[in-house]
């Protein structure tokens, strides 16, 4: 009798394509024999953070790159080697990461970054999920930094998803203002808009001095070594031999992006695994790369309002039709206006969906660029999508308010003949 005699047959016991699929996870933190191509970089943030081993403040620390560059990776990779040599010295080093795209707000940042590094036993103090003001918040976050650590490094990824940028200036200065006294805190601050420090407040750019740090886009060879080092996600003979170089090329088109690839790998063995294959081959591949694409899309617009995604639905239309890919917005809300008609939606003012556009321009789903009409005559805004218009449709309709618009899509779509005319027919 086998051990799995006695287990619940509905489920399998056994994975005949991954040996360790967490090695594929994004959340998943390789050794530093695993990462590559980004040697230099590695070496800016260990300078930027060395005088932590010795329990002395780091510098503070801007790091730019494009999505999937190892921005986050490298930060997080770092600041634990940090933290183990700062160990050999008896200095203890705690570091909080902090998403911003999750948790913009001030208080909620506050109190993550104090409920990490708080020990109750050493600080004396509980850091409560709710009822504090945001000042009691600070006020225990500078108890617990300086009861409980030596050096605090805060990771803000997506820095500039920030509400309000005073956390900034107040966790910079917290040594200096006497805020804490036995401790000090490093900021690294992540971000893929290398603009950003222009649109921080007078007194944040006055007050925190800092280091900055550009990652470039990893090229299709790195993929590919990124990626072999990954292999051992599968069992041996898994992967057919064309798999890693197309997953590597096809990441390598949208900007080096070495997320991407893993998320295509991995949604790859998970397509194989499903049809039951014995092996993952370049088709699994390609549908694996429309199903990222789609995954990704669904996470940046889940949660919009029903009317930012007739606004989105407009922009697919109008880019699916026209040999044009950027449109002002006012050829945008003419557009809308038949869709939200369609979806008996309350027509928004031009103004509003303007606005919308840009929110949605901050979020990345779309780009906009302001453009100049000529002298005397002022500038309007021009928008485009980032994502392949098929798989922005196929997301946008999963939406049942939306449902409506899928019965006239494949009419939509076949109207190409003249498309001039049709973005004249749609505005």
């Amino acid at each position: 009798m086998s051990a799995n005699d006695d287990r619940d047959p509905l489920f399998r016991y056994d994975d005949p394509v991954f040996a360790d699929e967490r090695l594929l996870e994004i959340t998943h933190l390789p050794g530093p024999d695993r990462i590559v191509g980004r040697d230099e970089q590695m070496q800016r943030v260990a300078d930027a953070l060395n005088p932590a081993i010795f329990g002395s403040e780091p510098n503070h620390l801007f790091i730019f790159g494009k999505t999937g560059t190892g921005k986050s990776l490298i930060s997080r990779s770092v600041t634990k080697r940090v933290i183990s040599e700062a160990r050999r010295d008896d200095v203890t080093v705690k570091y909080a990461f902090i998403d911003c795209g999750e948790q913009n707000t001030e208080a909620s940042i506050i109190k993550t970054i104090a409920q990490i590094v708080n020990d109750s036993n050493q600080s004396g103090i509980t850091i409560p999920d709710r009822g504090l003001g945001t000042g009691d918040y600070y006020k225990r976050l500078w108890q617990a930094v300086d009861q409980c650590t030596d050096v605090t490094i805060v990771i803000l990824d997506e820095i500039d998803m920030l509400e309000d940028d005073e956390v900034l200036r107040k966790l910079s200065r917290a040594g200096e203002n006497r805020r804490i006294s036995d401790s000090s805190i490093g900021i690294i601050g992540i971000s893929n808009k290398i603009d950003f420090p222009d649109h921080l407040s007078e007194r944040v750019k006055s007050s925190l001095s800092r280091d900055e740090l550009v990652f470039s886009p990893y090229d299709a060879n790195q993929l590919v070594e990124i990626l072999e080092k990954r292999r051992d996600a599968f069992h041996d003979g898994v992967l057919s031999g064309d798999v890693i170089p197309l997953t590597a090329a096809l990441a390598a088109q949208e900007h080096g992006d070495a997320r991407k690839a893993i998320d295509i790998l991995r949604n790859a063995g998970r397509i194989a695994k499903k049809q039951n294959a014995t092996r993952v081959t370049a088709d699994h591949v390609r549908d694996a790369k429309e199903k990222t694409e789609a995954d990704r899309f669904n996470e940046l617009i889940e949660g919009s309002p029903q009317q930012a995604k007739a606004i989105l639905y407009s922009l697919t239309l109008l880019t699916e039709n026209s040999t044009e890919k950027e449109f002002p917005t006012k050829i945008i809300y003419n557009q809308y206006k038949e869709v939200a008609n369609r979806l008996d939606f309350d027509v928004l003012s031009e103004r509003r969906v303007q606005e919308i556009l840009q929110e949605q321009n901050f979020l990345n789903v779309i780009q906009s660029e302001r453009e100049g009409r000529g002298r005397g005559r002022g500038a309007h805004a021009k928008h485009r999508l980032l994502e392949n218009p098929s798989i922005v449709k196929k997301v946008l309709l999963r939406d049942s308010r939306l449902a409506p618009l899928e019965e006239g899509a494949s009419e939509e779509s076949q109207d190409t003949d003249d498309e001039q005319s049709s973005v004249g027919h749609w505005a």
